[in-house]
């Protein structure tokens, strides 16, 4: 069956009027007609689509008919396009020649009769279509042969080496295949099994229920399950677990049994004791199988976040390859940064999970007052707000005899607040409302005091039922209410980790399904008196000073001046961007891809620093270091040494610290930060 889809026909012609009078001849046919100006146009064409057939016009300026002939055939993928030259410049048999000696298929003068011109082109995607389907049914046909082959293989692997015995019976009860692990529990071989059945060992104990029951089941083609003793030929008595299934034909007729044979002797005779143990073992294996589930999935997520890098590449192919106006390279590369934050983020986020679950997340606790970090978190989500038309308040209902200031990480209960008001936006459709209320309660239970921060929103809610399950980490795709549309779901548990580490409580209530949802969180308010007041805001003013005295680096006009650098990365773009960004603070750097090439490197020339990445193909960073610090100090041996990697864990920093480089830092790495550490370790002030 020739397939509908419609093909490519590719009319060229300088004079647009030809072309609009062979689309109106060939229109029609109903298939794609493609046209090109000229015979330039027409190989750009070429290049990513297939045609039926070319209607090619001999007498073009620049490039004619025939010299684009002539690249056609040169071309692999369109070297048996079949070309049909259309011309009213001359009706010689040496031009006639010509186009056919180019490898032209057809050669018609103009004007040029409707009817013959269709039939012809018709001929041509008829015979395209028919190639194409071809093509096809033999690529099914290979693919489905493949699958046999595979499946045959399979079934006959998995049957020789499978540890549990296997057999077919047939509608008459004869045994007619047997697998080597059922001949060894009943003790036959292969020729023996043929033609008896697995009852004929039955014990006598068991020989009347267990026939019973047999007959019973395949008279109803039901599946059949049991467990008892059988006696093999050699006398021995075993424990066996039977099991079958009627084998239907495509009529739902029954044509046999398939069944298994499980020697289940020694957990029989050890059950009781091995109860426990087993409890034990399975617990440890799912255990075990979780925390790798987890390492697994935080390991591979961190280098395969897909979804920002849409935005990332698809812009800055345009960027490459097309010429936009200043507001469009503007909304590109604004585009761009804000998606590669976004891939950052989502990476932080995993990796907060992976502290959370080895109890190495640490909190840097101070004196802070909330109104101050709820406002920072407001500030940088109501422009998502404002996107959204959505009604953003924030609200703080203070009392004069509890100030809101507690004991707390800044940054960490500033991503609580930020995670919990960005949910509350993205789960709200446009016009609604988010709100944020700030106050102080009392526990009824202690008479103590909590800073409680509540985010309402009008958004789509939460199912009763999911409710219980809204911190709990992966799971997002069981409930539309956590699913993130541009993260991983983890922003909420996250956020309880993190305010459970301050002592503090959280907890989710929602009506239910498009009644919106409320997020409460308490923060224990401490009991300061007046002195411990004074000091606080004392030492939190010194903080202060501390760090308004050592404000950003600002760079000497060539801080690496006369540096002497040997760079090694396997990927060329970021193995370029650094070494551009280096040789523009003064340095002399040797930019090279492997860590052999490195290691030749150091021991042909003197230089100061080597920066290295971890992840490189036959020799990582590690083995690199490794070999350098073998070598003789006249060797580069003391060579100082920065590891520049996207592993980001502590215990890749530790690692990579332990194997012999004296720095460490993860991508993405900002310019003014690798720099600094360039010129501390070479000693130099910046």
């Amino acid at each position: 069956m020739v397939s509908d889809a419609k093909v490519n026909i590719l009319l060229v012609d300088d004079h647009p009027e030809n072309l609009l009078a062979l689309e109106a001849v060939l229109e029609d046919l109903g298939q794609n007609l493609v046209k090109a100006t000229s015979g330039t146009q027409a190989l750009r064409c070429l290049l990513n689509q297939d045609f039926a057939v070319i209607l090619l016009d001999v007498q073009m300026p620049e490039m004619d008919g025939f010299d684009t002939a002539n690249l056609i055939r040169q071309r692999e993928r369109s070297r048996h396009a079949p070309i049909i030259f259309l011309t009213a410049f001359s009706t010689s048999e040496s031009m006639v020649f010509k186009g056919y000696a180019v490898g032209a298929v057809d050669y018609l003068f103009k004007p040029i009769d409707a009817e013959i011109l269709k039939s012809k082109v018709s001929a041509f995607v008829e015979l395209f279509q028919k190639t194409e389907e071809v093509k096809k049914q033999a690529e099914e046909l290979i693919i489905t042969n493949t699958q046999l082959r595979k499946s045959e293989e399979q079934f006959r692997s998995l049957s020789a080496c499978s540890p549990v015995g296997i057999f077919l019976i047939d509608i008459d009860g004869h045994c007619t295949y047997t697998n080597p692990r059922y001949q060894t529990i009943l003790g036959v071989t292969a020729e023996e099994s043929l033609g008896e059945d697995w009852t004929r060992s039955l014990s006598q104990a068991d020989q009347e229920k267990v026939l019973t029951d047999w007959i019973n089941s395949t008279r109803a083609s039901q599946e059949y399950s049991r467990e008892f003793e059988i006696v093999n030929r050699a006398g021995i008595v075993r424990w066996v677990n039977i099991r079958s299934s009627p084998m239907l034909s495509d009529e739902g007729e029954v044509i046999g049994y398939v069944g298994t044979v499980e020697d289940i002797s020694d957990r029989k005779l050890a059950e009781a004791e091995r109860a426990k143990l087993i409890r034990e073992q399975i617990a440890l294996k799912e255990a075990e199988a979780t925390n790798r589930m987890k390492d697994e999935f935080l390991a591979t997520l961190s280098h395969e976040l897909r979804t920002p890098l849409n935005s990332i590449l698809g812009w800055s192919k345009l960027l490459r390859t097309r010429k936009l106006d200043e507001k469009a390279i503007a909304r590109a590369l604004e585009t761009i940064e804000r998606n590669a934050h976004l891939q950052e983020q989502l990476i932080e986020d995993i990796l907060d999970v992976s502290r959370i679950i080895r109890g190495k997340l640490v909190l840097n606790f101070c004196s802070i007052n909330l109104v101050s970090v709820i406002e920072t978190a407001v500030d940088t989500v109501r422009l998502q707000a404002e996107a959204k038309n959505i009604h953003f308040d924030f609200v703080v209902t203070p009392t004069a005899s509890s100030p809101l200031t507690i004991l707390g990480d800044p940054d960490r209960l500033q991503q609580v607040v930020w995670n919990l008001l960005s949910n509350a936006i993205k789960f709200t459709p446009e016009g609604g409302q988010v709100e944020i209320r700030l106050s102080i309660v009392r526990d009824e239970d202690i008479p103590n005091h909590y800073a409680q921060i509540q985010v309402k929103d009008t958004g789509i809610g939460i199912k009763p039922d999911f409710l219980k399950h809204v911190f709990e980490r992966f799971r997002q795709a069981d409930g539309s209410t956590t699913r993130s549309q541009t993260g991983l779901g983890l922003g909420l548990a996250i956020a309880r980790h993190l305010v459970e580490l301050h002592q503090g409580s959280i907890h989710a209530d929602s009506p239910g399904e498009g009644l919106g949802a409320t997020f409460t969180v308490k923060l224990p308010l401490p009991e300061l008196d007046e002195t411990t007041t004074a000091e606080a805001a004392i030492s939190t003013k010194e903080a202060a000073k501390t760090i308004d005295a050592n404000p950003a680096a600002s760079f000497n006009e060539l801080p690496l001046d006369k540096l002497h650098l040997v760079v090694v990365d396997d990927d060329v773009d970021t193995l370029h961007f650094i070494t551009i960004a280096l040789q523009e603070s003064g340095a002399q750097v040797k930019a090279v891809s492997s860590a052999s090439e490195a290691l030749l490197e150091i021991q042909k020339n003197q230089s100061d620093i080597l920066i290295s990445d971890i992840g490189m193909p036959e020799e990582d960073g590690y083995t690199l270091i490794r070999k350098v610090r073998l070598l003789a100090p006249e060797q580069g041996g003391q060579i100082l040494a920065i590891a520049l990697t996207a592993y980001a864990r502590e215990e890749d920093a530790r690692e990579a610290i332990n194997a012999g480089f004296n720095m460490y830092a993860s991508k993405p790495i900002e310019l003014t930060t690798l720099i600094n550490m360039v010129a501390k370790l070479a000693g130099r002030n910046c």
